[in-house]
């Protein structure tokens, strides 16, 4: 990330463009990529690199690079895709630690330069394992599971060097949400607040802030928001903007915004969110629709 700003500060302090990849446009699993620019704008789509998954999770690692991981390609699977700082897919690196799909992966590290990946599905079923990416981007063996063993949950970093993974599913709708340190270390359970509920995205924005958005709860899809502050404390529901859905990605984009995009139907619909936190409405569908997406930053 360049510059790098001091996690108090509201200013330009992340990646300033994204990717979202990957994901399921039925009847198929699909591996193309579109890419986000500085200002949130969603380019048509890249042709595939790597095997077509769904349920895969992305983060950010090395100051200006991500990571695609996980997912399901037809069984669950640890191969991995590596993003360079101008938005290339590298082909697959072979998985390891367990492999599974629907995990989540955020950023964290006081450099803001190492990621990891927590929770997912393979035929335990629900997972509560993580795995560390280096600042080389090299996936580290499991790390034993700390909180509700859980899957399609998110993540986002918060704070400037921190992370947090939030929601899911072990049966039935989870609101939990666990705190990572800027070490790596997941935190225990921190109860719910805001509507429990799962398949939601997450990004950061405003430097040092993120959010929670949309999801499926009790009553199906919904496109609840709920902010997270600087120090990992969760507010409760606001009230949504834009098409209810889940099975969605979210990146950050401009150093100090974010965007949700694709999810269930598929569609392929965006929503900007601001510097301060604020979701706008439907940005009509750029690229392949497609739902189960991940996405993360870069640059």
């Amino acid at each position: 990330m360049f510059p790098i700003i001091p996690a108090n500060s509201a200013t330009e302090s992340g990646n300033k463009e994204g990717i979202f990849g990957f994901g399921a446009a039925p009847p198929t699993r699909t591996g193309v990529t579109n890419l986000v620019s500085d200002a949130g704008v969603i380019a048509t789509d890249t042709a595939a690199v790597g095997t077509a998954t769904t349920g895969r999770a992305a983060c950010e690692y090395g100051g200006d690079k991500g990571i695609f991981g996980f997912g399901d390609s037809g069984s669950v699977t640890g191969v991995t895709n590596l993003v360079s700082n101008t938005g290339v897919v590298a082909s697959d690196t072979a998985g390891v630690g367990t492999a599974r799909a629907y995990p989540g992966a955020c950023n964290y590290s006081a450099n803001r330069d190492k990621g990891i990946f927590g929770f997912g599905y393979d035929a335990s079923p629900y997972l509560s394992i993580s795995s560390k990416v280096s600042n080389a981007g090299v996936v580290a063996t499991d790390t034993a599971g700390v909180g509700t063993a859980r899957y399609v949950l998110t993540a986002t970093e918060y704070g400037g060097d921190k992370g947090i993974f939030g929601f899911g599913h072990d049966g039935s709708n989870v609101g939990e949400t666990n705190l990572v340190s800027n070490v790596g270390v997941v935190a225990t359970d921190t109860a719910a607040v805001g509507t429990a509920r799962h398949v939601p995205a997450a990004c950061s924005y405003g430097g040092d802030k993120g959010i929670f958005g949309f999801g499926n709860d009790a009553g199906g899809a919904c496109d609840i928001t709920n902010l997270i502050s600087n120090a990992g404390v969760v507010a409760s529901d606001v009230t949504g903007v834009g098409t209810a859905r889940g099975e969605l990605g979210a990146c950050e984009y401009g150093g100090n915004k974010g965007i949700f995009g694709f999810g269930y139907g598929p569609v392929g619909i965006t929503n900007l969110v601001s510097n301060a936190g604020v979701v706008a409405a439907d940005t009509a569908a750029v690229g392949t629709a497609r739902a189960y997406i991940a996405a993360c930053s870069f640059n």
